[in-house]
């Protein structure tokens, strides 16, 4: 993109990186708030993430907390919708937890240009 994250919002920042987490993957609150420079609005990516299912392009089934658990399950239109989709795209789900959470965890801060910022 040729456009700077500094002109959106906080929620649209947080909606960009969301929909770059590739299909498989997940990440959590923190460190999209610490990618955004705001390590300690993790809380605010989640409501970012309640927000956002209105919205059909913004993944919010890839967000999970610090250990991997399905804390935002409450907030799809089932309580087992995150799971699916997760499962759809290849993540093991035990007891509302990522599987292999370490070796699928994508941090933006290792992945993504921090240039955009």
């Amino acid at each position: 993109m040729n456009y700077s994250l500094k002109t959106l919002n906080f929620f649209d920042k947080v909606y960009y990186v969301v929909r770059l987490i590739p299909k498989g993957r997940v990440t959590t609150y923190g460190a999209i708030a610490t990618y955004l420079g705001a390590p300690k609005s993790s809380r605010m990516v989640g409501w970012a993430m309640n927000a956002s299912h209105k919205l059909l392009d913004v993944p919010a089934h890839r967000v999970v907390n610090r250990k991997g658990i399905l804390t935002g399950k409450f907030h799809f239109e089932s309580v087992f919708a995150m799971q699916h989709l997760l499962e759809d795209e290849g993540v093991a789900i035990i007891d509302d937890k990522v599987v292999q959470f370490n070796m699928l965890f994508w941090d933006p801060n290792m992945e993504l240009d921090t240039v955009l910022l």
